[in-house]
């Protein structure tokens, strides 16, 4: 299975193993379990390629002192052969609790003193919590051996390619901080947000030779993990970045460590610290030498998600240098001594970019004087709204801060991003085209209607220094209005109309062949209403869009055929994405009324599948392409959860995609199969709703009775007879029987029938897979990758044209009828029920009601 089906599983599995047991606690468990199986297998990896034979490896011990210091020296730590997790797992090693807490006592014994700071205590949250796996020691070494069974198949070593462990380690910790409501803010940082800032950080570090990034409140380390990788493109390489976290918990600051470690990071690029970020500042120094390698830390980026609004103590720190310049928050809300904080250890040419609650925008006090001074100090390049729901545990709206230290001008962009989002459950989610459209404001510095505004400093001191984002964007949709004069006299205003400029300004010959002026302020339609879809979709200035459209696509799927599918090999995938997004951008860049971030969203929706695809070929090579896998499902088994085969699936081609392309004729005669059982259940419902009430009374089950061989279709027929409601004349009651008998003897047969044609195409579908031709994988690469790719895009412009004739039937329908003509309609009505009075006739009380009635309608 791919990485995402493997990390799906253990997720899935995990989450119910951890039984009762806290999400917040649990993901400490298993992560501190794959970590210790990284370090292990890192270790088996490291003295076999020192040439190291399996019998050296079985024979590594704390007894052998010069093997121990070498491994040491090369790897920071030792693991005996005892404690390897390989040992752990293999079927002759009688296993239980001990061998872990001996093991784990055993590593942090046996540190490198180089390494003691990055490795010391990385595993004392797993020790501690070991005893909350089980009462018994007999159930926690269960609980212990169940999870050390289910990370065993993550790939550690070298040789993936790809970065199998850092993504599931990544999916997991999602996973629990989804799992763990307002806990989860301690350690996580929603993926999506995490790009958004990185996407902004790496874009001003992209011409650095090497570059220091500082996460002070680092939670699980994914922060500054996505930061990293985003910068790391630009970069001359990954070892010239540093990474510097500092974490207030324990728990959440090995998680760090452990998250760093395992993305191959080199240990002198990891400079981590357990302490409290506000009480204890970060001047870089050697704890062994305080005083002679003392310095300040200056950073290229700082990126935090502090806590938001806590209280601090502000006492004894106005001399602190972090806090001199701008003063002290008020002790309740520590948003703003969070925001200097990382402003402070900014280089002169540094970024950051901090999350904090809507309320340091407009709070008063001391927080107000602060945000003067950062606008006066041309500090704030960019304030982003973020939708609301978009953290995990908690629902506040919150924005991204983006300053600089050292900056040439002196507005500031303020971008409305709220609306952007995709509802997933009760959360709200940034897609990819909405990072990237924000991304593209900040970087460009757009106004951008709705969404956008260029702020001069004039503008924020005549607002008194309040950042509050409606102030400056108004992003609510236009509120629904109705013109008077045109519900009075009729007409279409010409201010609704003009609400469509942007279609008139890429078309304005069809503006004049829709509407007709009435009036210097109204106009009306030149067409009759039903005419508006076909004057618009067969207007010359549309065809001519459409086909403008279609030529700047002209040869894409060419090209990316070219690209993806024949060079699939040479493709990296790190910087792919970016390139053929540049393109599509470009091809665009002339075409009018296309939302170009949703053609981003079709190509990144479809990327994801070619990404995931292309990392198994590179990785296992050409032929994962034909390569058929079990699949695995989970069923109930004496009562408990088991993993069994129920057929095959492809590694990478689809079963319905090859069917559809090379087994075309048995998939149609088993769709005509299920179509003809479709008709025998229709046919047999009509016959039986056909059935009398009298008909459906007798007993037709005894053969003595009704002379037929088969008593189960009888009871059959009899059973399906009772359950009809309805009865109409039909054939005889015999004939009726004898058709019922015949089509469950067909139906019987039939079903069987497709039963042994589904596992037939099943078994043929995989044996052509295996055999299939290289020019025909690529042939279903490209059907896979591209088309659905082309196909979305291709349907772009109808669509807009689609919803501009929406918009006129709209405008067309909305004033069609004016008031008077409504009241005259409404005069003339009860004028003919007043008449219809005369013809009716009733006691004398009736009458004297009528009368009132028609006296009513009349206007009397």
């Amino acid at each position: 299975m791919n990485k995402q089906q493997l990390a799906a599983k253990i997720w899935e599995s995990a989450n119910q193993m951890r039984s009762k047991i806290e999400a917040n606690e649990y993901k400490d468990y298993i992560l501190g379990f794959i970590f210790y199986k990284y370090l292990s297998d890192q270790l088996v990896q490291y003295v076999t390629e020192q040439g190291m034979t399996e019998a050296d490896i079985k024979a590594l011990s704390e007894d052998d002192a010069d093997t121990m210091k070498y491994v040491q020296d090369g790897l920071g730590y030792f693991i005996s052969y005892d404690n390897l997790f390989s040992t752990w797992i293999d079927p002759k090693t009688d296993f239980d609790e001990a061998n872990v807490r001996d093991a784990l006592s055993a590593f942090s014994r046996l540190i490198s003193p180089k390494y003691k700071k990055l490795f010391d205590g990385i595993f004392n949250t797993l020790e501690t919590g070991l005893s909350k796996l089980g009462e018994s020691a007999g159930k926690r070494t269960k609980a212990i051996s169940d999870l050390l069974q289910l990370i065993k198949s993550i790939p550690m070593n070298g040789n993936q390619g790809y970065d199998v462990l850092g993504y599931i380690y990544e999916y997991l910790i999602e996973k629990f901080a989804a799992n763990a409501g307002k806990k989860a803010g301690e350690f996580y940082t929603p993926h999506e947000v995490s790009l958004l800032m990185s996407h902004i950080i790496a874009h001003e570090l992209q011409d650095r030779d090497t570059i220091e990034i500082y996460d002070p409140t680092s939670g699980s380390g994914s922060l500054l993990i996505n930061i990293g990788e985003a910068v790391a493109q630009y970069a001359k390489g990954k070892d010239n970045i540093v990474y510097y976290a500092q974490e207030l918990k324990a728990n959440t600051y090995n998680l760090t460590r452990m998250n760093l470690i395992m993305r191959g990071i080199k240990p002198n690029n990891i400079k981590t610290r357990n302490g409290d970020t506000l009480e204890e500042d970060w001047p870089y120094f050697d704890e062994n030498d305080p005083t002679g390698s003392y310095e300040v830390l200056y950073l290229d980026a700082v990126v935090s998600n502090p806590p938001y609004s806590q209280s601090w103590d502000p006492s004894h720190k106005e001399t602190d240098p972090r806090y001199a310049r701008f003063g002290l928050a008020p002790k309740t809300k520590a948003d703003f001594a969070f925001l200097l904080h990382d402003l402070y250890h900014l280089k002169p040419h540094g970024v950051m970019t901090i999350v904090l609650p809507h309320g340091v925008l407009f709070r008063g006090g001391e927080e107000g004087e602060i945000r003067k001074q950062l606008i006066e100090s041309d500090h704030i390049d960019a304030i982003i709204g973020l939708p609301a729901n978009i953290f995990f545990g908690t629902g506040i709206p919150t924005v991204i801060l983006v300053l600089k230290q050292n900056r040439q001008n002196s507005d500031v962009l303020i971008v409305d991003a709220s609306k952007h989002f995709l509802k997933e459950g009760k959360s709200n989610k940034l897609q990819a085209s909405d990072i990237k459209r924000i991304t593209d404001t900040v970087i460009q510095r757009q106004s951008i209607d709705k969404f956008a505004a260029l702020v001069s400093k004039q503008t924020l001191r005549d607002n008194d220094y309040n950042l509050n984002i409606p102030r400056y964007v108004d992003s609510s949709p236009a509120a629904e209005s109705w013109d008077l004069h045109a519900t009075m006299l009729g007409g279409i205003p010409n201010s609704e109309i003009a609400s469509l400029e942007n279609y008139w300004h890429a078309l304005p010959q069809l503006h004049s062949a829709l509407f007709t002026a009435k009036s210097s302020a109204y106009s009306e339609l030149a067409i009759g209403k039903d005419e508006v879809n076909a004057t618009i979709s067969q207007h010359p200035q549309v065809l001519e869009f459409i086909n403008n459209y279609n030529q700047v696509f002209h040869g894409f799927d060419d090209s990316l055929n070219t690209t993806l599918v024949q060079g699939w090999a040479n493709v990296n995938r790190n910087q792919q994405e970016a390139q053929l997004s540049d393109d599509l951008f470009t091809r665009l860049a002339p075409i009018a009324l296309i939302d170009k971030y949703q053609a981003y969203q079709y190509l990144n929706n479809q990327w994801q599948t070619i990404n995931a695809d292309l990392e198994m070929m590179q990785t296992e090579g050409f032929a994962a392409t034909i390569q058929v896998d079990p699949n695995m499902v989970i069923k109930k088994k004496d009562g408990k959860d088991t993993e069994v085969q129920e057929g095959w699936k492809g590694h990478i081609l689809p079963f319905d995609l090859v069917q559809h392309t090379y087994l075309s004729e048995e998939l149609q005669a088993l769709a005509a199969q299920e179509s003809r059982l479709a008709e025998i259940a229709s046919t047999l419902e009509e016959i039986l709703e056909s059935f009398s009430e009298e008909e459906k009374e007798q007993d037709t089950v005894k053969e003595s009775k009704d002379g037929f061989a088969n008593a189960e279709v009888h009871k059959a027929a009899k059973a399906l007879l009772k359950e009809q409601k309805q009865s109409y004349e039909s054939e005889s009651y015999e004939a009726k029987i004898i058709s019922v008998s015949q089509l469950l003897d067909e139906e019987k047969a039939l079903k069987k029938t497709v039963k042994d044609d589904t596992i037939a195409l099943h078994l043929n579908t995989k044996t052509t897979i295996e055999a299939l031709t290289d020019e025909q994988v690529n042939y279903l690469l490209h059907l896979k990758w591209i088309t659905p790719l082309c196909n979305e895009l291709a349907a772009m412009p109808n669509a807009v044209i689609n919803q501009l004739t929406s918009k006129v039937q709209a405008l067309a329908d909305k004033y069609a009828v004016t008031y008077s003509q409504i009241a005259s309609d409404i005069k003339s009505t009860e004028q003919e029920l007043a008449e219809m009075m005369d013809d009716l006739t009733g006691n004398e009380f009736d009458l004297q009601g009528l009368a009132e009635l028609t006296n009513l309608l009349k206007g009397q």
